[in-house]
């Protein structure tokens, strides 16, 4: 078996790809363009996690480059795809939203177009939590309308699932859809709230607290996350009674924490308290993600379930080991 894997430098594409190196009989094509986001370092640090792995080859490539992209297809023949490449980041989207059209607009067109020439078994790509804007009901349910985004990347998501389902009308083409809810984890990523309040907490700065802490998060274990991918990636959508072969999952632990609960657990994982600053809601920010995992559990009989102070304790572990404190 050959899957590709896009975004494999990121924190969840280097994660699924040693689960699927674990698993032992696939090879692994990974795409990365490397972008400096955030700290290249750590990019390449989670690549030399997989380098001297046998089955993985790492390809640097643009998914919004479409001949390099093609000629990939063409030459790699891939079973599934793991499509997690993307510009990332509700805040960043808007100061610059032409690199969230390029990348998760352009490059979601190309990857669509790529799997409709070279046909695979399944095209499994990302979505978020995000979608579900300033739903005021809860839990968000993948039936739920999704039609009023608060932030341009939340629009670049919503737009990724429309656009997948008319390739599966279209072309027959199996898509699945999944909504990921807060990841966090070892190698995370810098830019949010677990790297963030780790980093400041351990050398004794001051965090910001948004919306004075009245928030709630439904925090997600990288490893669940990755559980779930690779379920859904076996669980190849069919069709039928004249519907598409496409699916929708919500990824999530399906029970939001306050703001300050999430506080306590990185202090009690880092042994000392926060210096708080708190501040008004951020734009493009929502007040409470909650997934229904419901459809999840019943397709594939998992849904993410790892507590918050278990997942901190073992982030926490990792920052300090990668950063020797």
């Amino acid at each position: 078996m050959k899957v590709l894997v896009t975004g494999a430098a990121g924190f969840i594409g280097r994660a699924v790809c040693e689960k699927l190196l674990d698993k032992g009989g696939v090879d692994v094509v990974a795409v990365d363009n490397l972008n400096d986001y955030y700290a290249v370092e750590l990019k390449h640090a989670r690549l030399a996690t997989l380098q001297s792995r046998p089955g993985f080859a790492f390809h640097r490539l643009d998914i919004a480059d479409w001949e390099a992209l093609e000629a990939l297809f063409a030459a790699e023949r891939v079973d599934y795809v793991i499509h997690l490449a993307a510009q990332a980041g509700v805040r960043y989207s808007i100061q610059n939203p032409h690199a969230y059209a390029q990348s998760n607009l352009t490059g979601f067109t190309n990857m669509l177009e790529a799997c409709r020439r070279h046909p695979v078994k399944h095209l499994v790509y990302a979505s978020s939590s995000s979608v579900y804007g300033q739903n005021a009901k809860v839990p968000f349910s993948e039936d739920d309308r999704v039609d009023a985004p608060v932030s341009f990347y939340a629009a670049t998501k919503k737009a990724n699932e429309v656009m997948a389902h008319s390739y599966a009308h279209l072309y027959a083409l199996p898509v699945t859809g999944l909504r990921f809810f807060t990841v966090y984890g070892p190698w995370g990523r810098p830019d949010m709230a677990p790297w963030l309040f780790t980093e400041a907490i351990l050398k004794g700065e001051t965090i910001k607290v948004f919306n004075h802490g009245k928030m709630q998060r439904d925090f997600t274990y990288i490893d669940d996350i990755v559980e779930g991918v690779l379920r859904v990636m076996e669980h190849v959508p069919q069709g039928g009674d004249g519907q598409p072969p496409y699916q929708l999952f919500n990824i999530g632990n399906h029970n939001p924490v306050e703001l300050m609960e999430f506080i306590r657990a990185t202090e009690a994982a880092c042994g000392r308290e926060a210096v708080k600053d708190y501040y008004p809601m951020q734009d493009g920010d929502v007040p409470v993600t909650y997934a229904d995992t419901a459809r999840l559990r019943a397709a594939v009989g998992f849904s993410p379930d790892t507590p918050l102070a278990d997942g901190m304790q073992r982030f926490v572990a990792w920052y300090r080991g990668y950063h020797g404190v």
